[in-house]
């Protein structure tokens, strides 16, 4: 009777485990699907909601400052029978050019060679034809060599870069061209457009819910363009006359503004 009795205990104990660790799992399922289903229901901007219950806006922004870095590249070209006589020859045109600048304040960082190249140089010869019969093909002749180097620099002082044209043409420059004007610190001008652009756009928003009878929820996407970078100095070119020429007075370099602008389009959940 006893052992019965101890038999049967057991029995509902099993019994009662059982239920618990069904209990358990039902419950652990249950909790799992509530999590991805609201994984599921969270949305980043940009992922988009119904496109019944959007509205879509741009929003275009502009900023003008004027640049604080000029840049312009310079080039030595020299010619001569051999390659070692115009090698020796625009050397040492360019380092008395990159003397002259460091000279002037130019920090070594901001003086780089972009362009070093040696090409034969040829002439093509026709060949004397006689007055009847095979007439020979002409033919080209070395003639010597062309050595170029072409350095950009870097000016972060622009009311220096009128000077500094008229200097490295004295000093054997050949060409001096690309002078263009860039603001060192963009980012900061870039956030202010955009700041300009996306107001823009939450005033039209604004006013296109008012007009639809509907009330802005929040926003479900968003996309930047930031546009072209408009530079109002124009780029020069100068030809040089060559160390031997006479000094020419300094140019004088209108760095006039620069616009950056930000366009943004913004969708909105409505409702």
């Amino acid at each position: 009777m006893e052992e019965q009795s101890v038999r049967e205990i057991i029995k509902a104990t099993e019994r009662v485990r059982a239920f618990v660790v069904v209990t358990l799992s039902a419950l652990t399922l249950f909790l799992i699907v509530g999590a991805i289903g609201g994984l599921k229901s969270y949305r980043y901007i940009g992922s988009g909601v119904a496109a019944s219950n959007t509205i879509n806006v741009s929003g275009e922004g502009e900023v003008f400052a004027v640049p604080d870095t000029a840049t312009f590249s310079v080039s030595v070209i020299e010619t001569a029978k051999d390659v070692t006589t115009a090698q020796t020859a625009a050397v040492k045109k360019g380092n008395d050019i990159v003397a002259y600048l460091k000279s002037q304040g130019i920090n070594e960082k901001d003086i780089q060679t972009t362009d070093y190249s040696v090409n034969p140089q040829y002439e093509y010869t026709q060949g004397v034809c006689p007055s009847s019969g095979y007439c020979p093909p002409g033919r080209q002749v070395l003639t010597g060599f062309q050595v170029s180097e072409t350095l950009t620099v870097k000016v972060r002082d622009t009311t220096k870069a009128g000077t500094l044209l008229s200097g490295v043409g004295t000093r054997g420059a050949s060409n001096v061209s690309g002078l263009s004007f860039t603001i060192a610190d963009e980012d900061l001008l870039k956030a202010q457009a955009r700041d300009k652009a996306i107001a823009q756009a939450k005033a039209k928003a604004e006013v296109l819910a008012k007009s639809l009878g509907v009330n802005i929820v929040r926003v479900v996407g968003f996309n930047e363009n930031d546009g072209d970078r408009i530079y109002y100095a124009k780029t020069m070119a100068l030809g040089m006359g060559g160390a031997d020429s006479a000094a020419a007075p300094a140019p004088e370099i209108q760095t006039g503004q620069n616009k950056i602008t930000s366009n943004v389009n913004i969708t909105y959940e409505i409702r």
